[in-house]
């Protein structure tokens, strides 16, 4: 139950570092010439530290990639990421920040009720319940209840 604990607090860190590096990279769009060149900035930041991080830990053995043993839809998160980045971008200075990230938990939630009802891409099938539903419906009325006021 303590671990539980832990992942709770992780998972709401992570949370508040996603309206934080959209701010961030808001701010830069404006320096570096817009959403997409910030994007990159951001990615190449990223990756850079990746790779260190790799270096140092002697984690990285790019000869045993299995490219061949995978489909190519796994290759594609770096992009998902990349089209996030740049988009949120563009919705923050338009919706602001409350908005724009209680609309993304929202369809965070409404496409994650479904991998889990689904088991979408080998994920643990977890039945949809009315609990879910009713969490998935207090969300939407939150992002409504942000819009309004």
């Amino acid at each position: 139950m303590q671990f539980r604990f832990v992942f709770i607090i992780m998972a709401l860190l992570l949370g508040a570092i996603l309206p934080l590096q959209a701010t961030i990279n808001t701010r830069l769009s404006k320096i570096v010439g817009g959403p997409v060149v910030s994007a990159f900035v951001s990615f190449s930041v990223g990756t850079i530290a990746l790779l260190l991080y790799l270096l140092i830990t002697r984690q990285i053995k790019l000869d045993t990639i299995p490219f061949r043993e995978s489909s190519w839809w796994m290759w594609i998160g770096g992009l998902l990421g990349a089209f996030f980045v740049a988009g949120i971008v563009v919705l923050l200075p338009r919706l602001g920040v409350a908005l724009s990230f209680s609309l993304v938990v929202a369809g965070q939630m409404a496409i994650a009720i479904l991998f889990d009802h689904y088991g979408w891409i080998g994920t643990t099938v977890r039945e949809i319940s009315l609990g879910k539903i009713a969490g998935a419906i207090l969300l939407i009325a939150g992002v409504f209840l942000i819009r309004k006021f």
